[in-house]
């Protein structure tokens, strides 16, 4: 600092030294020019490896997600077993003599149909009765039900199939 190749500054009890920027040769605008369009040209080479970079990264990932040539050899022999059972399944069903006729399978239905139409005829009906009695009678609905010892469709869980 004394020789005046580096300057000081002092900034409360802190000294600090930096280079005499005076003493260096000043650049031309050309110079500068030159410096600006290498760096330009090493940010846009940085830029370029970057991408390359991650471009590999997302290639590498993808490879050790995927499965290796054992694996996916093991893959293959378990798909060709769980291939072979489900076609011997299929044999099993297809050969099978206990197939329902679309005679008797729409036979059961129309059946199904009228037994629930009838089971909701039946339910309205005893609720209507049921309602008309409680109209007159002191107690609450559920001590009238304990008393005569009725078991309503909702006390074993039970609904009413939808419509087919």
């Amino acid at each position: 600092a004394q020789q005046g190749r580096v300057r000081e500054k002092a900034y409360g009890k802190q000294k600090i030294y930096f280079a005499d920027q005076e003493q260096l040769p000043a650049a031309s605008d050309a110079e500068l020019r030159g410096l600006d369009g290498e760096i330009a040209a090493l940010a846009a080479k940085v830029q370029a490896l970057q991408q390359s970079c991650r471009q590999m990264e997302a290639e590498l990932k993808d490879l050790n997600s995927s499965m290796t040539t054992p694996e996916m050899g093991r893959e293959i022999a378990e798909l060709r077993k769980d291939c072979a059972s489900y076609a011997e399944k299929l044999e099993r069903i297809k050969s099978a003599t206990n197939h329902v006729t679309p005679e008797e399978k729409e036979k059961v239905c129309s059946e199904q149909k009228l037994y629930c139409k009838e089971w909701r005829r039946r339910k309205r009906m005893a609720t209507e009765l049921l309602d008309a009695i409680l109209e007159g009678y002191p107690k609450s609905k559920k001590e009238f039900f304990e008393e005569v010892g009725i078991e309503t469709d909702e006390d074993h869980n039970v609904t009413l199939p939808a419509a087919i």
